[in-house]
């Protein structure tokens, strides 16, 4: 099966990325993780963009790893499996270094690795029916790409711990009510609304991307999701490899 396609269109200044794989889900393996990559190159060295979306084609925005590469994973030698770990990775971590202000427009299912994506963003837009879903504790893995940490920085206490370690999901409403997201609105006017939202950034590119530059000195921490990840990864590569005895 084909890897989930990785699109970008820009319209007056804004980055529209699109996750174009709805037949999987939107599911991320290390060809679109290097997608993603490689698309956020292409909106950082263009300076007529001011703001990035990123969205997922279908009835999901992303349903996480691909299993094939998890199947990889499981049977790989320690420093080829850190490899992979790293290169799906790679994809939501680039996301959230852009050098413009982004916003994930979530519809459907947001569900392991791509909730980290989600959740990579510096802001979040719902759907009433989007779902938010950690997934590995139930399926006897353990969270990985520093996942603990980016639900407990996006939400309210004990986000982290619901989602993470006791496997509860949430759908649009209850997200907001947690601070998971900003605000929720019916699918018809997703769109419309993260493009009224990005707008005046797209239309000043300098501004938008100061504004950036100052939002990740002042607010967010990359060094303590660099800790969270490589803390995780152990214990993540650990769960994925270990028998049913262990």
């Amino acid at each position: 099966m084909t890897s989930t396609r990785v699109r970008v269109d820009t319209d007056e200044g804004v980055a529209w990325i699109t996750l174009d794989g709805p037949q999987r889900r939107n599911a991320l393996d290390t060809a679109a993780a290097t997608a993603l990559v490689e698309a956020c190159e292409a909106i950082d060295a263009d300076p007529s963009v001011g703001a990035a979306v990123i969205a997922g084609a279908g009835r999901a925005f992303c349903s996480g790893a691909d299993t094939e590469v998890l199947a990889q994973i499981r049977t790989a030698a320690p420093d080829q499996a850190y490899e992979l770990l790293d290169s799906l990775y790679s994809g939501f971590r680039r996301f959230a270094l852009l050098g413009v202000p982004t916003v994930a427009a979530v519809h459907g299912a947001a569900v392991g690795a791509g909730l980290n994506l989600a959740l990579a963003a510096d802001t979040r837009i719902a759907t009433v029916d989007a779902l938010f879903v950690s997934g590995f504790a139930p399926l006897g893995i353990h969270p990985g790409g520093g996942h603990l940490h980016l639900l407990q920085r996006a939400g309210a206490a004990g986000m982290a711990a619901h989602l993470g370690i006791f496997g509860r999901a949430l759908r649009g409403e209850a997200a907001l009510a947690c601070g998971l997201v900003s605000e929720v609105v019916d699918a018809e006017d997703l769109h419309d609304m993260v493009r009224s939202m990005t707008a005046h950034l797209g239309a000043d590119p300098a501004l938008a991307r100061a504004l950036k530059d100052d939002l990740r000195r002042t607010v967010s921490d990359p060094s303590a999701w660099d800790r969270a990840m490589e803390s995780e990864r152990a214990r993540q590569m650990w769960s994925l490899t270990r028998t049913k005895e262990s």
